[in-house]
């Protein structure tokens, strides 16, 4: 692809009076392609897809208020001045940390109520998950947002970028390093790894592909982060940098525990129950 499209129109389409925006409708199609993509892995593992269908209704409003409400809290010196753009989630500014954070409070919810193992459910939806995230990546490009700092036109000649994505990187006259397009290959390499890993005999445990994304997901964050030039500064690094030490930290501790001192946790293709009563161990 070799061609200049000038900046992209955030605007999708207008229907009934409303304007659609291409963030939406990249965010949309993320999560129906992650929903279809579980659902049929789900079957193989006895879930059945009411019970993703019924958790993509209580997760999907709640991760979007939290991934809102982390993004809004850590730049509060702009909101409390500007209150009506608070809920204009449309033009961009939701945090993903948030959302995946809300999202999981509301996973271990549902399975307890649904008697669903929880380990076995994440399983099944981290490869989706990081899918989505690596998709809605370029929702944060035609708002042209989640970037980092200035770079000259031949910089990001040199990555031999399309010319779409260099146009769609000059804001106002300066050009900016892609980020977005960083995290948003290292998220569908994760996707592949995992699809690719998570049926070979013997290799996952119960719960070790979720705790795997995790870690792959805060590792890839850091170093890209890092790079950015929006997000807020706690000390030495980026609050979500000091997040994804913690997290990958944590991640890999829990594998390490799991494997090694809960040697009767089953193999993740023998979680092929449709319910199973046990609860988080």
């Amino acid at each position: 692809m070799n061609f200049n499209l000038g900046a992209i129109d955030p605007i999708a389409f207008n229907f009934l009076g409303f304007q659609v925006h291409w963030y939406g409708v990249i965010i949309g199609v993320a999560v129906l392609l992650a929903l279809y993509l579980a659902v049929n892995e789900g079957k193989k593992r006895g879930i059945v897809a009411d019970d993703f269908y019924d958790f993509i209704l209580w997760a999907l409003p709640i991760a979007l208020i939290c991934a809102r409400a982390y993004y809004v809290i850590f730049r509060w010196s702009y909101y409390s001045a500007n209150p009506s753009e608070i809920y204009r989630i449309w033009d961009g500014g939701i945090a993903i940390y948030g959302g995946l954070l809300g999202a999981l409070v509301v996973l271990i919810v549902f399975c307890r109520i649904k008697k669903l193992s929880p380990w076995l459910f994440l399983d099944v939806i981290s490869p989706t998950v990081i899918l989505a995230q690596g998709i809605g990546r370029w929702g944060n490009f035609i708002n042209q947002e989640a970037h980092g700092g200035p770079v000259t036109r031949a910089f990001l000649e040199n990555l031999h970028l399309p010319n779409f994505i260099i146009s769609q990187m000059n804001i106002q006259g300066i050009y900016y390093q892609p980020t977005f397009l960083y995290e948003s290959l290292w998220d569908i390499l994760g996707f592949v790894l995992l699809i690719c890993l998570r049926h070979r005999q013997h290799l996952f445990k119960q719960g070790e592909i979720f705790l795997t994304y995790v870690a792959w997901y805060s590792f890839g964050r850091f170093f890209i982060e890092g790079m950015r030039t929006d997000s807020l500064m706690l000390g030495a690094l980026r609050v979500s940098q000091w997040l994804s030490v913690i997290l990958f930290v944590l991640a890999l501790g829990i594998f390490w525990y799991r494997r090694y001192y809960l040697p009767n946790n089953p193999w993740y293709l023998t979680g092929n129950q449709k319910k199973l009563m046990g609860i988080i161990t």
